[in-house]
């Protein structure tokens, strides 16, 4: 059976709306993992790298901050991604909501509230500064990206399409709902998991 691994947005978990989605799509064909994620970004990938080491992906799928992290794994391993809506600048995203917040689904490990302050920021500036490094020629037709048409908070696809070439559209905005998973995700991963396989 195929390993799927799904990374979530910032105020996000691993039981938000598209993993639930996703999981539910492919029960019983693809087994979908769906992690959550720390909140510091070194912390993140390095949790990232783990478990791909430990799983074995056949390929990875962000949404929003998740499509940050999951860009850098690609452009490092070569395992193919499917970037959702990705947020390139995330410090610019994380400085207008400096303050105390809660996740919008729940953790497992039942913590909901975390703090956004200028260290977070600081820390998510240095990763962001060296996200494109490591991209790879021989890799960067194992990258997808599909952006939301009615996306106002995200909107990086040209930056995106510095980098990578295959892009595609779903209409919707930046979290896409259950339906939209089902209806545009779904059938990409599928023709990627089927692309990359042959």
């Amino acid at each position: 059976m195929k390993t799927i691994i799904f990374l979530h947005g910032f105020f996000a978990s691993g039981s938000c709306i598209p993993a639930l989605a996703l999981k539910e799509a492919f029960a019983n064909k693809v087994r979908v993992l769906t992690p959550d994620l720390p909140i510091h970004p070194r912390e993140a990938l390095f949790f990232i790298k783990q478990l791909c080491k430990d799983e074995n992906p056949d390929l990875l799928v962000g949404n929003s901050c998740g499509s940050f992290y999951a860009q850098i794994i690609a452009s490092e391993t070569g395992i193919p991604t499917l970037l959702g809506n990705p947020y390139f600048k995330m410090t610019e995203f994380l400085k207008q909501r400096i303050g105390k917040h809660q996740y919008k689904s729940p953790r497992a490990d039942g913590n909901q509230d975390f703090i956004i302050d200028e260290r977070l920021i600081s820390e998510f500036e240095e990763v962001e500064k060296i996200q494109f490094d490591n991209i790879n020629d021989k890799f960067k037709d194992r990258v997808w990206g599909i952006f939301g048409e009615q996306d106002t908070l995200a909107r990086f696809e040209p930056l995106y399409l510095r980098y990578y070439d295959n892009a595609s559209h779903f209409p919707g905005a930046h979290t896409p709902t259950a339906d939209e998973i089902r209806a545009w995700h779904v059938p990409l991963i599928e023709k990627i998991l089927m692309a990359i396989q042959s």
